[in-house]
This record gives C-alpha cells, structure tokens and sequence, in this order.
C-alpha cells in the first residue's frame, strides 16, 4: 500500500498484520481520490474507523489542511501515528485513539466542522447508520460537508432520506462500494 499523489507520493505505508482491518486497494483509492481532487484544497478532513490512516493521509498528500483520525485500535493508531511521520504529514493531523462514537461526541463538543468525512467502518455491523445518526445534528457536518461511506454491496442505504440526507451518487466495485451523502 502507498501513497498515490501529492506531497507524500509513492511513499509507503505499513498496516497492521491479520484481519482486524481492510486496507482500501491503491486501485480503489486512486479512483476515489480522482473523483474527490477539485474538492481537496485546503479542506478539513474526518477519518472515521481509520485502519492504517491511509485515506486520511491520501487527503493530507493531496493538500487538505488538516485531518482528524478516528481509530479505537491501539495497534492500528499506532501504526497510522508511524505512517504520518514517516510522510512528514504529522504536523497537520490529529489523531484520537477512540470509539468512533466517543470521538464524534467529543468534536461535537468542540464544535469542530469538517468539509469531508470519510468512514469504512467494519461490514456488517450498522457502524455506518450509527455513526450518520451521530452526525446528524452535529456542528461536525455543515451544509456542504460530503460525506463518503465504504460499504460492502448489501448494505442498506433506503433510510438515508428519513434521517435527512441525500445520496448523491454512488461508485461501485467488484467487492465494495462508496457512497456520497449530503445533508438535505
């Protein structure tokens, strides 16, 4: 796994060993962040069930401000906390070693906002209807924030509407899919 483009290109980073996460492919990533480049500049960026940070740290290379990373797995923080110095990226990320729902409280306090969120959390498990019930009336999310959830094929999305988001379009692959979400 490395990453793509911008200031970190072609640098690689390290994962943590076994199935406690599933790297996005390079393939996969390059495809997202191709769709996502004229939206980067300059932006906030949240990256819920973060793994190896390796989509946060893609934004991060290609000129996004700042990025939040949001991973309760000590051995998976650990591993994004050496990915980011290893791509001199550390300076411009923060890292919390947390329940993602914990984490989403917390910056709510804060009233932090984010123009872009990404989560991938684990399939199967209703993480990501949770997770957009926590954003809901969170100052986290502003009118423009894009929201981007990595699913697998079979996850529901019909109650997107009812919650009071929109789906703006969707990419499909052979195994997974994003979503791209909206506050109505």
């Amino acid at each position: 796994m490395r990453v793509i483009a911008g200031k970190a290109r072609r640098l690689t980073l390290e994962t943590i060993p076994g199935m406690d996460t599933r790297p996005t492919t390079d393939r996969i990533k390059e495809t997202l962040f191709n769709m996502l480049q004229p939206d980067l500049y300059g932006k906030k960026f949240l990256d819920l069930f973060s793994g190896s940070g390796a989509i946060g740290i893609e934004a991060l290379s290609r000129g996004c401000s700042h990025c939040t990373f949001v991973e309760k797995n000590p051995k998976a923080s650990e591993c994004i906390r050496r990915n980011l110095v290893k791509t001199r990226l550390d300076g411009d990320a923060e890292l919390l070693n947390m329940d993602v729902f914990y984490a989403l409280s917390m910056l709510k306090a804060k009233e932090q906002t984010f123009d872009l969120i990404f989560m991938d959390p684990p399939y199967g498990k209703g993480l990501e209807k949770q997770a957009l019930e926590a954003l809901a009336d969170s100052p986290c999310l502003h009118e423009d924030t894009l929201v981007i959830v990595e699913a697998d094929l079979t996850t529901d999305f019909s109650w997107l509407e009812s919650m009071g988001y929109t789906c703006l379009k969707e990419k499909r692959y052979k195994t997974n899919r994003h979503v791209f979400i909206t506050k109505k």
